[in-house]
């Protein structure tokens, strides 16, 4: 009986799917939007870089030096005809950084092996100003090198680095970015489909017609959790799908162990979901609320794209109550390390608490009564 009851309140909410495309919306158009905007608009990537170039004396070497950089796929490099005009550029805007070549480049070059170049970057973007740094100290040494063979020399460096990248050695950002970001999707899918479908009966009046009906509470939360899990265990697949399809993310763990685990956080979202739809009657202060308190919580605190170690300490401490920074570690080794047992342990446990948490906490506040 009680089987039939469940069965029944599941083909209801089915029904309200149904009717209200929103529910869909949410579970699969919301993903497929962020996943584009995000996979192709956010990148940690300095490409592109505005490269001013001011030449006191051109000569063949200079232009051998600016022809390697006209060649690197990270600068878009232009003349001007001296610094101060090429500082202007940088002030408005115009320029990232200016390389300047000054008169005695060549002749430093020719007499001493060693002629310094005059770098300056716009440092109101740290990371870009490290990546453009770094960019150009790559060009220099690549143009030594070359140089140094064409009139058969050799570029004396006092230390070889042999540089080994692991788990991403193309060291493309998107592989970093879109596993993470499928985890703030997975947050705010649950989150919003559980959080508005018990604030929407209350807004019909249909809450009163079920708490007349002799179905326990546990009975009508399972009712509507089980056909929202559903959906979001849909909207995870294509997410997935997506990531490794569309943006080649790679996936190097187990189907098995990455579904596994997503359907561990996904009932911890609708755990949360359930919380705030049943203190919120109103779908549209559930929604404020599960957007601050989930959406915005799981894009700042889960490691996706700031660095919880350069949090300070009380901060990093709040991290540990954002589910959403123990599936962002668990995507991130899934996709790009592997199954690595130490580390999914760890953050499924994490995961696992605070899912029982939740559905603890709205199970306790779920009442059948109006007041």
């Amino acid at each position: 009986m009680k089987t039939m009851r469940l069965v029944g309140l599941m083909r209801k909410e089915v029904y309200e799917i149904v009717r209200d495309p929103s529910s869909i919306a949410i579970a699969f158009v919301l993903p497929l939007v962020l996943l584009l905007i995000f996979g192709y608009g956010v990148s940690l990537d300095a490409r592109r870089i505005l490269m001013a170039e001011v030449v006191d004396h051109p000569t063949q070497l200079t232009a051998s030096f600016l022809a390697e950089l006209q060649r690197s796929p990270w600068f878009r490099p232009t003349i001007y005809p001296d610094q101060a005009s090429a500082e202007q550029a940088l002030m408005q805007g115009h320029a990232n950084a200016i390389l300047w070549l000054r008169s005695d480049f060549t002749r430093l070059s020719y007499s001493t092996g060693s002629a310094p170049i005059h770098l300056t970057v716009n440092g109101v973007d740290a990371n870009q100003a490290h990546l453009i740094e770094n960019y150009v100290d790559g060009t220099w040494l690549l143009w030594l090198q070359q140089e140094a063979t064409r009139q058969g020399t050799h570029v004396a460096t006092p230390v070889m680095a042999d540089a080994r990248v692991w788990f991403n050695p193309a060291l493309r950002s998107r592989d970093y970015l879109v596993p993470g970001l499928i985890a703030i999707i997975m947050t705010l899918i649950g989150a919003l489909l559980t959080a508005l479908v018990v604030a929407r009966e209350w807004e019909r009046g249909t809450m009163e017609g079920i708490m007349v009906t002799p179905v326990a509470r546990t009975e009508i939360l399972l009712g509507k959790l089980i056909p929202y899990f559903a959906m979001g265990m849909g909207g995870m697949m294509m997410s997935t799908a997506m990531a490794v399809f569309l943006f080649g993310v790679p996936l190097r763990g187990s189907l098995l162990v990455l579904f596994g685990t997503a359907a561990l956080f996904l009932l911890t979202a609708l755990g949360m979901g359930l919380v705030i739809s049943v203190l919120a009657r109103s779908q549209f202060v559930a929604a404020m609320i599960a957007i601050v308190t989930t959406f915005l919580p799981a894009f700042i605190l889960s490691g996706f794209i700031f660095d919880i170690r350069s949090m300070p300490q009380i901060i990093q401490l709040l991290t540990h109550i954002v589910a959403a920074r123990y599936f962002v570690t668990i995507l991130q080794s899934t996709f790009l390390a592997g199954d690595v047992w130490p580390v999914l342990l760890r953050n499924m446990f994490g995961m696992g608490v605070l899912c029982a948490f939740f559905l603890g906490i709205a199970l306790l506040r779920f009442r059948k009564r109006l007041d």
